[in-house]
């Protein structure tokens, strides 16, 4: 048996990320007809997988002007940063029986499929080490079931259970915790694991608790506690911690995940008007979501890119028609009505919805820029909406992995986990897993116990 591998790409990987081609090391990556001929039917899409199809066929194209593709093509022929070699396949001559079974037993929608599985099963009785990667579960139980080796993409998977949550708890005496009651700034032996603008809850015998963050190599700075934000005060450490990190300006991307009721929307809106309205350092607040619909969607949206976008963004107008009505006049003469506050900002401009499909090649400086609901989208998206940040902008992502709408993404693969394990090393990154519903009780027992 060969030393080498064969993996064989089902389209739905290269259709979730183009450089997938290249992600499996100095081995043989087998793409199959059917494949090539699903990438022409995406190839005309205007959306990130039209984006991916086109990727992956320039890259096909160019390796096969380097060499044949019917004997396999090195991807260093064409500058690519990998070892390995790619070739294209026909379904051919197989007399295994059970493949004959599965395509008798099978209808047009299932033949595309079906010639994929033929390909890695032909090469696998051709004595090749063949493993059949697939994001798609149901095709991965099919090819499982025939005897392939079967693979998930996972190239860019995070495990839930393993994400890093932004803090860690400190068992500490009550001498020790009676010091830094008292220094607030203190020096800390940190191990290797530690993160920059990681928190630690210090806990005494005696249960009391504090709040610190390391703000430096070597130093840890308790948080103050009872700061509010645009009149809103933290209902527990988590969100005296999200506070802490949405009102440092050296801070520059700011990730809060949580269940629904946690406050991820609320207090990165109340931290953009307190940084906006009263600190005056960022000129603007911009706000998108991803339009991906809960069910059945509605259908055609008459308007301009405002009209369109404002039943998306009606949870930003709940939450910010709240943040108005809770303020007070310092004049103590009337105040507008919160929807007139709300309509002033859209129309100085103060306030924007922008939408994530023409976010490409734009420029954002002095923006506070807040992205709700980010678990819907990709890794590839989150890219590109992050790069976006000119001088002095500050991006915000909230979401919550658990609850995806998105169907080709995962609690692993989302983009909003992406980023908190990439960026969890660097000091312009902050994060903080938001744990308690604040929104009612019954909020709370819903999102425990359904």
């Amino acid at each position: 048996m060969d030393k080498i591998k064969y993996f064989v790409l089902d389209t739905n990987v290269l259709l979730h990320d183009a450089n997938s081609l290249t992600a499996f090391g100095d081995n043989m990556i087998v793409i199959p007809m059917a494949v090539v001929e699903e990438l022409d039917k995406f190839k005309r899409n205007m959306d990130m997988l039209g984006r991916n199809a086109r990727q992956a066929i320039r890259v096909l194209d160019r390796l096969r002007e380097a060499g044949k593709l019917s004997e396999g093509v090195a991807f260093s022929k064409i500058g690519l940063q990998s070892s390995g070699m790619l070739s294209v396949r026909y379904e051919g001559a197989n007399d295994d029986p059970r493949l004959r079974l599965l395509f008798a037993s099978s209808d047009g929608h299932d033949q595309a499929d079906n010639s994929i599985i033929s390909v890695a099963l032909q090469l696998k009785n051709e004595n090749h080490r063949t493993i059949f990667i697939s994001k798609d579960v149901n095709l991965r139980l099919k090819a499982d079931a025939l005897g392939l080796d079967v693979m998930d993409f996972e190239r860019e998977k995070i495990r839930p259970d393993h994400l890093y949550s932004g803090y860690e708890t400190v068992k500490v005496t009550e001498k020790q915790f009676s010091d830094l009651i008292h220094e607030r700034v203190f020096p800390w032996d940190f191990s290797e694991e530690v993160m920059p603008n990681e928190f630690f809850v210090f806990v005494s015998p005696s249960e009391k608790n504090a709040v610190g963050r390391r703000i430096d190599a070597k130093r840890i700075a308790l948080l103050n506690s009872g700061v509010s934000i645009w009149n809103v005060m933290p209902r527990n450490r988590e969100q005296s911690m999200a506070i802490n990190l949405l009102m440092d300006p050296e801070v520059k991307l700011v990730t809060l995940l949580g269940g629904a009721g946690t406050g991820k929307t609320l207090l990165a809106l109340a931290a953009a008007l307190e940084l906006t309205q009263k600190k005056h350092l960022y000129e603007q607040i911009a706000v998108s979501r991803p339009i991906i619909p809960l069910g059945n969607d509605i259908g055609f949206v008459p308007g301009g890119k405002d009209d369109k976008l404002r039943n998306w963004m009606q949870p930003i107008f709940d939450n910010l028609d709240y943040l108005f009505g809770i303020e007070s006049p310092a004049n103590g003469k009337k105040s507008p009505s919160v929807s007139q506050k709300t309509s002033a900002m859209l129309q100085s401009g103060k306030l924007t919805l922008e939408a994530l499909t023409y976010i490409r090649g734009r420029s954002m400086p002095n923006v506070f820029l807040i992205v709700d609901e980010a678990q819907n989208l990709t890794p590839h998206e989150v890219k590109t909406i992050v790069s976006r940040a000119g001088e002095n902008t500050k991006i915000v992502l909230t979401g919550d992995p658990c609850q995806i709408d998105n169907p080709y993404l995962d609690a692993a693969g989302n983009g909003l986990s992406y980023v908190v394990e990439r960026f969890k090393n660097q000091p312009i990154f902050g994060h903080v897993l938001l744990k308690k519903s604040e929104r009612s009780v019954l909020a709370g027992l819903a999102a425990k116990l359904l």
